[in-house]
């Protein structure tokens, strides 16, 4: 019986050392995970660097010239850091330029420059000016919808186009009333202006709807989140419960202009920006990647794209190969070997 007993705890110990391990991980990688990256970015030869384009400052990253040009452009609320899983693979095979646009990272705040047409436009001159020769460019979300305005209206400097699902028709309004990321952060951003508030971590935290999804635990989330800002003002959030797809987020809120998101609620963004004429004037390759997408119980998308809307895209670009992807709309950073892949498969359909 005693050497049962002792057998049984001696299991049970084991067990308990192999979960207090598994979760000491978990937490480890949930606070460090962003150091780790940006020093693998580092080692592969990538350097922050800054240009003056018609008049504001693009801030961006360089890697080595192993490849054809391939510049990066983010989602909204992120910056190019957010590529850090992607870049050292990518740089072997591209020579990578990761571009924060305006209104993000380390890039200029000119809200007058907050649409697809304006920043399209001076991205077109950072390929001139800076890269020197057409590059691929690659566009998540609403970067996304940027490399369609770059493929569509200055063809002569996009060798290839990658959309990563980008919000394509439903960021129009009225239509973009109906999702995601107009009824939180687009709303929270146009109502943290006129609230007289300064901080807008803090206050989309607060009032935002993205901690609703999490029901009982949102208490928990916001305490979490407003102790972390009170106690390191201006500084990104960390929480060691959050995953790194979530503390990502809070890391990118805190060099973002809630301006940007505004430009999305008024409809602005998209000021001489025809989704449909714009794929249609699509000719050089590419490559349209839809994630998963779903509706809530009040006919909320929450998602970029849904199936009709990606079809409609997708049968309006002449040179295309359509990529459904079992992942959240973060693709690159939720499976960044595919994404990888889908890159250098892509670099080689434009060498045939």
């Amino acid at each position: 019986m005693r050497k049962a007993i002792r057998m049984f705890f001696g299991i049970l110990g084991g067990l308990l050392a192999l979960v207090a391990l598994i979760v000491g991980g978990y937490i480890v990688n949930n606070m460090n995970y962003f150091d780790w990256e940006m020093a693998a970015v580092r080692r592969a030869g990538f350097v922050e660097k800054q240009a003056t384009i018609n008049g504001s400052q693009l801030n961006y990253a360089e890697g080595p010239d192993n490849g054809p040009p391939l510049v990066l452009l983010h989602g909204q609320a992120v910056d190019w850091k957010n590529y850090a899983k992607v870049l050292p693979s990518l740089a072997k095979h591209y020579h990578v330029f990761a571009v924060d646009y305006y209104g993000h990272g380390s890039s200029a705040r000119v809200p007058e420059k907050y649409s697809a047409v304006a920043i399209g436009t001076d991205l077109a001159l950072f390929i001139k000016d800076v890269i020197g020769e057409p590059a691929v460019v690659s566009g998540h979300s609403s970067g996304g919808l940027i490399a369609a305005w770059l493929a569509a209206n200055a063809s002569d400097y996009v060798l290839g186009v990658v959309l990563e699902d980008p919000p394509f028709f439903t960021s129009i309004l009225p239509r973009a009333e109906k999702s995601w990321n107009y009824v939180d952060l687009a709303t929270s951003a146009h109502n943290f202006l006129e609230s007289g508030e300064t901080d807008f971590v803090s206050y989309n935290t607060v009032h935002g709807k993205f901690f609703t999804l999490f029901k009982e635990i949102q208490p928990r989330l916001t305490r979490d989140v407003l102790d972390y800002r009170s106690k390191h003002p201006g500084e990104p959030v960390k929480i060691y419960y959050m995953p790194p797809v979530m503390n990502e987020l809070f890391r990118g809120f805190n060099s973002y202009d809630p301006r940007f998101g505004d430009s999305f609620y008024t409809g602005s963004w998209n000021d001489g920006f025809d989704h449909a004429e714009a794929l249609s004037n699509i000719s050089v390759p590419a490559v349209l990647i839809h994630t998963n997408w779903s509706y809530d119980a009040d006919g909320i998308l929450m998602a970029a794209m849904d199936n009709q809307d990606a079809e409609q895209a997708r049968s309006l670009i002449k040179d295309v190969q359509f990529y459904k992807a079992d992942s959240g709309h973060g693709f690159h950073f939720e499976k960044p070997r595919e994404f990888i892949q889908l890159l250098f498969d892509f670099k080689e359909r434009l060498t045939k």
